[in-house]
């Protein structure tokens, strides 16, 4: 009989931990999850060993150490001067400072619009909370936000929309336009916009703009980002959470009880990472833009309809063609017959069927990774309708 308890019981075992433990038992290339095959920059990683040898061993501040917090504060110049101690607090990754706001902020009862596919995680916090997801589905080509859907969507027991631009898995850059319709929504209905914005700085097309950076939002606004995407640094989990004073005391009041602090050392490595110039993320940009068009010419090709990403590093395409039923047993062809492993999206999605065609591919790995794995799917030509 099952122990666990019911509110997560719907969920079972995520699915990146499945994909990546088959991927690993069959050789297969992971394209699945989303963590890079090279390493992180060597001057954040010396950064770190520098602080383990200079006793930087015991735990930090609840809320980061001063300088980290200092310099995510500096990363928001467009919300004004900041008072990093009070607007700022330092989490184990962004999946922790997610927990954090939906614990502290929700009430049981309490419902959230989730925009999907969503993130995994992000239905998984809310039923922490006891709150109620409320599902707004974008769709494909351009998985454009449904406005009139978005309006029908609040109730009186609406608290809060999560809003993830650049979005995963759809790989969608929200437009001036969109996000002036939520934060016009959250105005009028006084709710809370809870913005993962992880992928900042890898935006190929449009641009990348903060919710919290809309007129009269900065003070309804929590805004979540992390270190380990940027900086290819996945296993650091060092995240963050930006918002006012009366927000940030709801973060704070369940992150001290989740994780408490983050692993000193790798926050005085993040402060060397966040002092990188900006050459770094314009680098980081233009390696990951040869990435997407390299795995997205590759799949046309081989005849998926791709769905161009405008930014993160995830690209979803259209497996129809290929005669499998659904994405779930497509994924478990292509890694026990081709030797590459992607995601079924259904698992984004609360009605699975709103997936059956599609694939979530990842591209932060190596070209040479890509392109092997682009030759692993190639006999799938002759299966193309």
């Amino acid at each position: 009989m099952s122990r666990v308890a019911s509110r997560l019981r719907p969920f079972g075992a995520t699915v990146f931990a499945e994909i990546t433990e088959r991927a690993t038992a069959t050789g297969a290339i992971n394209l699945g999850q989303g963590y890079p095959n090279f390493d992180g920059p060597d001057f954040v990683k010396e950064a770190a060993v520098s602080a383990i040898r200079a006793g930087h061993g015991q735990y930090a501040p609840t809320n980061g150490i001063p300088r980290l917090a200092e310099l995510i504060a500096d990363r928001y110049p467009t919300l004004g001067s900041l008072d990093s101690a009070s607007w700022v607090t330092v989490t184990s990754g962004c999946t922790e400072a997610l927990a954090a706001t939906f614990l502290g902020l929700l009430e049981p009862g309490d419902e959230v619009i989730l925009i999907e596919p969503t993130y995994d995680a992000y239905p998984a916090g809310v039923a922490l909370a006891g709150a109620i997801p409320r599902f707004l589905t974008l769709r494909p080509p351009k998985f454009d936000l449904d406005l009139d859907r978005l309006e029908s969507l609040v109730t009186t027991a609406t608290k809060a929309i999560v809003i993830n631009t650049p979005h995963n898995p759809a790989g969608k850059v929200f437009s001036r336009d969109e996000l002036e319709t939520v934060a016009d929504l959250c105005h009028r209905h006084n709710l809370v916009a809870i913005c993962d914005e992880v992928y900042e700085h890898m935006v190929y097309d449009g641009e990348h703009l903060s919710l919290a950076t809309f007129p009269e939002m900065s003070e309804r606004t929590v805004t979540l980002s992390s270190l380990g995407k940027t900086f290819s640094l996945t296993g650091w989990k060092i995240g963050w959470a930006v918002a006012p004073p009366p927000l940030t005391a709801a973060v704070r009041a369940a992150h001290q009880f989740l994780t408490f602090a983050t692993a000193t050392p790798l926050q005085h490595g993040a402060v060397a990472a966040l002092a990188a110039p900006p050459s770094y993320y314009t680098e980081l940009t233009e390696s990951y833009r040869r990435k997407r068009d390299l795995l997205a010419t590759g799949l046309s090709e081989i005849g998926f309809e791709v769905f161009l990403p405008a930014g993160t590093y995830f690209l979803m395409a259209d497996h129809a063609g290929f005669g499998s039923k659904d994405d779930v047993s497509f994924v478990k062809r292509l890694i026990d017959d081709f030797g590459v492993a992607a995601i079924p999206p259904s698992a984004f999605y609360h009605d699975p069927a709103e997936a059956r065609s599609l694939v979530r591919f990842a591209f932060c790995k190596d070209e040479a990774t890509l392109a092997e794995a682009i030759a692993r799917m190639g006999p799938l030509r002759s299966l193309a309708s």
